[in-house]
């Protein structure tokens, strides 16, 4: 069932006409300071109430929880203007006030409980469990009517008021069920429902504290008083900030780090109370009761016993009411074991860390060269929405995404560097194999393809001209005395085609290895530059490359600046060539407009495994609209 924005906020302003009603008492007729003070305790309370379901209800709209939030804060704010009219009623003559209308008023106490046991069986979707709690859910409607029509009667028959009895514990225990439907949900949630209902959970941590605080403020001062007034309208608004909070931000803070804290300082509180009233009690006997030296010592033993006992008792809670974090740890040194054992894998860890924590979204990102952005275990890409950064030796190294909120997902990160630094170096080298594999496939193909070219343009040219070169040399050796050939046309023949061969095979050679680049590569470079309608400054240094890395240099130079002159639309190119101890870099920049990108199968695909092929790198940079560079640097031992 959707409900409508417009219910809560009619809700709304029924609390505000509440309100006002209200306000009008309090200027007409004179009240008392404590009936002043009632009101509007409860008055704010059931306001700031009431705007929270506002809030929830614009966040999500059609949600159930958000009206009957509303409903809690208008039933408070009723409850507080009704004691109001009461008193102003019982001092005033003249406003109208049934002795039937009282007692039926006096039953509205009970909507207060049925609308929170309706926020618990609604939370946090708006929806029932399942369909088998909807009978409690109308049997609570039921028995909220019938409690508020008997309590119209003065008297009663004796069956009916046995009826309204059983109705009475009948009610309790509805309630109770609906208390018992978030263990129902509880168990079979995950993510974000599991972090939302342990923010309610929360809520019931504050009731349980409440007769502690008025334990200790009795102790110390004698009676309760404002400690324990404004604990309890703490508690009052528990729920409902609960639910806002859990609806609304979630993951704001861990929650099971807010729990372990409140319960461990509760402890700690108990501990402390008890040891204060022994430590008092027992030097009383010898100092005096209500000595001040005994009330000092008892302090200074508290004092004392707190540091050490607010750390022990840190660490038992968290292992009972820290779960995730603990769950997470648990399995990341389980994983580890294994791997060990050579049981598991560290790819293994994004798993495990999803069945520990109960995050099926949790995602393990792995920073890996060449990627583009953070990738899992499989190469495919990890968003980094609310992502928490893995570090290692203050470098990031990777990242973890998911639904567990960021302490508990920083508490991982923190114990599953070294698990992602292994992930990601295996990835990286599975990579590097890959790439090899592939850089040694596409050599092969180009091997055979360069094969076939050379196979195809000797057949088709210089060898044909070798066989027509032969033949007519055959044909002069035959009719050379008979005189019917023209033998020195012939040879004239012979001599022009042979020299069309030499010019072919020459042709051939020089895609194998320039002969130009017998001159040095700068004179190689300068051949090829001087052809171009692009100005091309060249800058190589000095000295003498070994002609292995000369012919790399060459023609990844002669490629880049091909590329550049068809298809960057650049005014001008530079080309360096600088060695160095360990290795030579070849880089060509142009001014073109960039936005290149390698493809499969292109020129610089090539140049890449050729440069690959000598242990050397290639990489292109190409920012849109800001030129392009290729860089190649091939090491000097190759």
């Amino acid at each position: 069932m959707r409900w409508p924005r417009w219910a809560t906020l009619g809700t709304f302003l029924l609390v505000l006409a509440m309100l006002a009603g209200s306000g009008w008492l309090l200027l007409t007729y004179p009240v008392g300071q404590n009936t002043v003070r009632n009101f509007v305790a409860l008055g704010s309370v059931g306001t700031a109430i009431a705007m929270l379901a506002l809030i929830i209800s614009r966040k999500a709209s059609g949600n159930l929880v958000g009206p009957l939030l509303a409903w809690i804060g208008a039933i408070v704010v009723f409850l507080g203007g009704r004691a109001l009219y009461y008193a102003v009623a019982a001092a005033e003559e003249g406003l109208p006030l049934d002795s039937r209308v009282v007692a039926f008023l006096n039953e509205s106490g009970w909507w207060l409980l049925i609308a929170v046991a309706l926020v618990l069986l609604h939370f946090p979707d708006g929806q029932l469990p399942s369909k088998r709690w909807q009978p409690v859910r109308i049997l609570m409607l039921v028995l909220g009517f019938t409690q508020q029509a008997l309590g119209a009667f003065a008297t009663l028959p004796l069956a009916v008021r046995v009826l309204s009895e059983i109705a009475f514990g009948l009610m309790i225990l509805l309630i109770l069920a609906a208390g018992s439907s978030l263990v129902v949900r509880f168990r079979r949630s995950t993510g974000r429902e599991w972090a939302q209902l342990k923010w309610l959970a929360l809520a019931g941590l504050a009731a349980v504290v409440y007769p502690f605080v008025c334990l200790t403020e009795i102790l110390v001062t004698g009676e309760t008083g404002q400690v324990s007034t404004v604990f309890g309208i703490v508690t009052l608004i528990a729920l409902p900030a609960s639910v806002a909070v859990a609806m609304l931000r979630h993951d704001l803070y861990d929650v099971d780090r807010v729990i372990a804290d409140t319960v461990t300082y509760a402890i700690v509180m108990v501990v402390l109370l008890g040891t204060y009233a022994v430590t008092a009690l027992t030097l009383g006997l010898f100092l005096g009761k209500g000595s001040a030296t005994a009330a000092a010592a008892a302090t200074a033993v508290c004092a004392v016993a707190l540091a050490p006992l607010r750390a022990r008792l840190q660490r038992v809670v968290d292992r009972g009411l820290y779960p995730p974090r603990r769950a997470a740890l648990l399995a990341i040194e389980d994983l580890q074991r294994r791997i060990h054992t050579e049981q598991a894998q560290p790819e293994e860890l994004e798993k495990s860390l999803r069945t520990a924590l109960r995050d099926p979204a949790l995602r393990v990102g792995l920073l890996v060269p060449g990627a583009a952005g953070f990738v899992d275990a499989e190469g495919r890409p990890v968003g980094t929405s609310n992502g928490v950064p893995v570090m290692l030796g203050g470098v990031q190294i990777g990242l973890l995404v998911g639904e567990s909120g960021p302490a508990v997902l920083k508490a991982v990160a923190t114990s599953a560097a070294s698990l992602v630094e292994v992930s990601r170096l295996r990835a990286e080298l599975a990579g590097a194999l890959r790439e090899v594999e592939a850089s040694r496939t596409r050599l092969v193909q180009a091997g055979d393809q360069e094969r076939r070219r050379l196979e195809r343009d000797l057949h088709d040219g210089a060898q044909q001209r070798l066989v027509s070169l032969g033949m007519a040399m055959r044909l002069a050796q035959r009719h050379l005395d008979d005189g019917t050939v023209d033998v020195n046309g012939l040879l004239d023949q012979g001599v022009a085609e042979l020299a069309t061969a030499i010019a072919e095979l020459r042709q051939i050679a020089h895609g194998l290895r320039p002969t130009s680049l017998d001159d040095g590569l700068h004179a190689a470079l300068t051949a090829i530059t001087q052809t171009l309608p692009i100005p091309v400054r060249l800058h190589i240094g000095p000295g003498d490359l070994p002609d292995e890395l000369a012919t790399t240099a060459y023609f990844v130079a002669a490629e880049a600046v091909t590329n550049a002159a068809k298809y960057s639309q650049a005014t001008s190119i530079a080309v360096r060539v600088a060695q160095s101890a360990g290795d030579v870099r070849i880089q060509v920049e142009d001014d073109g407009c960039g936005g290149a990108t390698p493809r499969p199968g292109s020129g610089l695909s090539g140049l890449a495994d050729r440069v690959a092929a000598v242990g050397g790198s290639l990489s292109m940079t190409s920012p849109a609209g800001r030129g392009t560079t290729i860089e190649a640097v091939l090491p000097c031992g190759s």
